[in-house]
């Protein structure tokens, strides 16, 4: 009995240490501990003390859980150690507004096929063609927008 006990607390332990530690070593070898305390219970004690040792286990595994997962993150504590903070800046600038270049005519600077560089009033841009390849030096109109490029078409 002492050695069921034992591995259940050993880890419990483990699975609290979880929180503070990274990866996820801890939670597995704490769970892995609760498992030896379920077959040992087994063994010791036939199929009855085996599960009554296993729900034990279930339910401590599940209010670990809770208050790792629930409970901790409402206390004091637990807002020390998540971060609140949010980043409202961007990586990169918008590319162009819609308004500035849906619509105005383009040359292709390199080949496009279908993606390449055009020039729009005197600006380099990458760009998708849905036309498909198109050579360098072609007339093309801007459509569109994605999110890093624009969408051209042959005109």
């Amino acid at each position: 009995m002492n050695l069921v006990v034992t591995l259940f607390l050993v880890g419990l332990l483990l699975l609290a240490a979880e929180v503070f530690l990274p990866g996820a070593i801890a939670g597995i070898f704490g769970g892995l501990a609760m498992l030896a305390g379920c077959v040992v219970a087994f063994q010791e004690f036939g199929g009855s003390g085996g599960m009554v040792a296993t729900l034990v286990a279930l339910a401590l595994l599940g209010l670990t859980f809770y208050l790792e997962l629930v409970w901790l993150p409402t206390t004091r504590f637990g807002k020390k150690l998540i971060v609140q903070s949010t980043v409202d800046a961007t990586s990169q600038p918008p590319l162009a507004l819609a308004a500035d270049v849906v619509g105005k005519p383009a040359e292709a600077i390199t080949p496009l096929g279908p993606s390449g560089y055009v020039l729009v009033d005197g600006r380099r841009y990458e760009a998708f063609c849905q036309t498909g390849h198109v050579a360098a030096g072609e007339e093309l109109r801007v459509v569109g927008l994605d999110n890093f490029r624009l969408i051209v078409t042959k005109t």
